[in-house]
C-alpha cells in the first residue's frame, strides 16, 4: 500500500483514539508522521504501536511555544509537510443551566483555538499539493442535549475548512474536514462518564446510527487516507462524513 508514499504528515491527538489510529495507517501507506500528545507514557506507547516511520512530540497544543517546538521539530528533521491532521480534541458536557466558563474555555481552547494555530505555524513548510484535514464529529450538524461547547467548536472547524480552502486557493493546499460519529475510542468511556450509565449511553448511540454500532478508530482512518492522498486531488472546502449515517437521517 502506498496511497501517501514519500509523503510527511504532523498529527495531533496521535497518541490515542482516532489520531493513533490515524498515525498507524499512514505509516502504513508509506508516509512519515509526526505525532504529538501531552502524555509521554501515551506516546511512548503510540511509537511502539505504530513501529517504525514516526517522531513523537510532547506538546500541549493549546500552548503557543509547544506549537512552534512541533514546527522547528518537523522542519529539523524532514523541512516540509505535506499532510496535517488536527485530532487533539476533548468531549465533555456542559449543560446551559450549569455551564461555566471554565469550561467552555477549556473545550474550546483545545478543540476550537489550538487547530488555528497549529496550521498557522505550520503553514510555512506546507508543499503545493498538500492536505489539511479538521477531525470535526457529526454533531456539528446535530442537536443533542449538554454539548453547548462541543458541538459550536466542531462547527468552527467545519467553518475554518471552507475559509481556509478560499485563503489557500492558490498554494495548491486543500483544506476539507472529516467529522466521525459515535466512535469506540478512549475518549468515548469520559464522554459516556459524563452523561450517566456507560452501556445506557452507548446503546442510545447505537440506537441512532443507521448502521446500528459504533465506528472503530480504523475506519475514520480510512477516510482520513483518502483526504490526505491523492485521490482526494479535487476535493476542498468539502466535510466527509464517515458517522454511520448518524448527522443524515
Amino acid at each position: 500500500m502506498s496511497a501517501l508514499k514519500g509523503k510527511v504528515a504532523v498529527i495531533t491527538g496521535g497518541s490515542s483514539g482516532i489520531g493513533l489510529a490515524t498515525a498507524k495507517r499512514f505509516v502504513e501507506e508509506g508516509a512519515y508522521v509526526f505525532i504529538s500528545g501531552r502524555r509521554q507514557a501515551e506516546l511512548d506507547k503510540a511509537v511502539s504501536v505504530i513501529g517504525k516511520n514516526v517522531t513523537a512530540i510532547r506538546a500541549d497544543v493549546t500552548n503557543q511555544d509547544d506549537l512552534s517546538r512541533i514546527a522547528v521539530a518537523v522542519k529539523a528533521e524532514k523541512g516540509v509537510v505535506d499532510i496535517v491532521v488536527s485530532s487533539a480534541g476533548i468531549t465533555e458536557q456542559g449543560y446551559i443551566d450549569t455551564i461555566t466558563p471554565e469550561h467552555f474555555d477549556k473545550v474550546f481552547n483545545l478543540n476550537a483555538r489550538a487547530p488555528v494555530f497549529l496550521v498557522n505555524k505550520l503553514l510555512p513548510l506546507m508543499t503545493g499539493g498538500g492536505s489539511i484535514i479538521l477531525v470535526s464529529s457529526a454533531m456539528h450538524l446535530m442537536g443533542i442535549a449538554g454539548h453547548t461547547a462541543y458541538a459550536a467548536t466542531k462547527a468552527s472547524l467545519r467553518s475554518y475548512a471552507r475559509t481556509w480552502a478560499a485563503e489557500f486557493k492558490d498554494r495548491g493546499i486543500r483544506v476539507n474536514t472529516l467529522s466521525p460519529g459515535v466512535t469506540d475510542t478512549p475518549m468515548l468511556d469520559s464522554q459516556a462518564a459524563g452523561l450517566g450509565d456507560y452501556e445506557t449511553v452507548v446503546g442510545h448511540y447505537k440506537s441512532m446510527v443507521p448502521l446500528g454500532r459504533l465506528a472503530q478508530a480504523e475506519e475514520i482512518a480510512n477516510a482520513a487516507v483518502f483526504l490526505g492522498s491523492d485521490q482526494s486531488s479535487y476535493v476542498t472546502g468539502s466535510d466527509l462524513m464517515a458517522d454511520g449515517g448518524i448527522g443524515q437521517v
